[in-house]
């Protein structure tokens, strides 16, 4: 199979659908890979050590989507959906959830993707989610600690504080992959850390885990109400696989903060938990709403690029091959987990959760497939 990776165009997206050693692989395995002229440059990736790894170096983005399947980071941009073509698979990050006008498009071109973000494994988890919701998780205190200074409309509280001054109150909602990573470094920066969650099982878990740092609360929209007028920072961490993150925190909660105070919506890719959270850019990140100052960044792991496309790459290349190997069809009849990261395909919506969200029909996988 001719297997393309193109260049990132997202704002400031420097990761990459796929690293050399990954390109490597695949031509081992009796692909063609093209990829895009400096499509890996910013993270370390030249275009000769692609080539050295066997691949096609192409001048233009139309020149690499000309390939059957597509490895990609984010979502396909506005302006590459000329480039698709009727078939092809779009393997990568599609968060379709909060973008109605995506999802239609690519209803529209006829083209097959698959989304990291809902592919699962025997456990139940979400391994090619996983290592992103680690990063995200861990860069959320660092960046609303950087939001907190005064320059950026912050409070001006040290998420540490310093002997004589009571560090900062941050409050953690929902104690998954991302949830556990930014308790994890909040903590670790001297803060006090509060962490809600669905689960007493869970939050046992947590309380263990950090040796009973960590405070912990069932989550209920009361407790989650007493709690925001005393917090200086406040991650969402929340995720409902496929679908839209549920509003949390109304524009009403906000007038209960200290004016100054944080929101990191790490949920912004599927719509966000806030009902005054809006996707911004590693360009333009931050944005006061009610006195309260919201960094709601899609793509935050690109901050970190590297580290990123590194531990991203671990996790998708087993996947790339099989379906080039097998052909999308086999690949997913033969892989229930890797089924479940079918989203469209053939012009047929085929993720039950995201058909339930946004009123549409769904279609068995094998029924689109066929």
């Amino acid at each position: 199979m001719r297997v393309g990776i193109p260049k990132e165009i997202k704002n400031h997206e420097y990761r990459v659908g796929a690293t050399p050693d990954g390109v490597q692989a695949l031509v081992a395995a009796g692909h063609t890979v093209l990829v895009e002229h400096n499509a890996g440059a910013r993270v370390g990736f030249s275009d000769d050590s692609y080539r050295a790894a066997g691949a096609t170096v192409t001048a233009s983005a139309a020149e690499t989507y000309a390939a059957e399947l597509i490895i990609k980071v984010k979502e396909i941009q506005r302006s590459e959906f000329p480039l698709l073509h009727s078939g092809q698979i779009l393997y990568g990050y599609h968060h379709f959830a909060p973008d109605r006008l995506l999802l239609e498009a690519m209803l529209a071109a006829g083209v097959c993707c698959v989304a990291y973000e809902t592919i699962s494994d025997a456990a139940g988890r979400l391994p090619l989610l996983t290592p992103m919701s680690q990063i995200a998780g861990r860069l959320a205190p660092q960046v609303g600690a950087w939001a907190l200074q005064m320059a950026n409309g912050g409070s001006g509280v040290l998420l540490g504080g310093v002997p004589g001054v009571l560090p900062a109150n941050v409050l953690v909602i929902g104690g998954g992959t991302v949830g556990e990573n930014a308790a994890r470094i909040a903590l670790g920066m001297g803060a006090n850390v509060t962490l809600l969650d669905r689960g007493a099982d869970r939050l046992a878990q947590l309380e263990s885990v950090f040796n009973s740092r960590l405070r912990g609360a069932i989550a209920s929209p009361q407790m989650l109400r007493d709690l925001l007028p005393a917090q200086d920072l406040v991650v969402g961490a929340v995720l409902l696989p496929g679908a839209r993150a549920p509003r949390l925190i109304t524009r009403t909660d906000l007038g209960t903060m200290r004016p100054g105070s944080v929101i990191v919506d790490v949920a912004i890719d599927q719509g966000g938990i806030c009902e005054t959270s809006r996707a911004t850019s590693h360009t333009e990140p931050l944005y006061i709403e009610e006195g309260i100052v919201h960094y709601c960044v899609p793509n935050m792991p690109s901050a970190v690029a590297r580290t990123a496309t590194l531990a991203l790459t671990q996790a998708t290349l087993p996947y790339a091959i099989k379906i080039a190997t097998l052909g999308l069809g086999a690949a997913v009849m033969a892989d229930p987990h890797l089924a479940a990261g079918l989203q469209t395909c053939n012009g047929m919506l085929t993720h039950s959760e995201l058909a339930r969200d946004l009123g549409l029909q769904y279609v068995k996988p094998s029924q689109a497939l066929a």
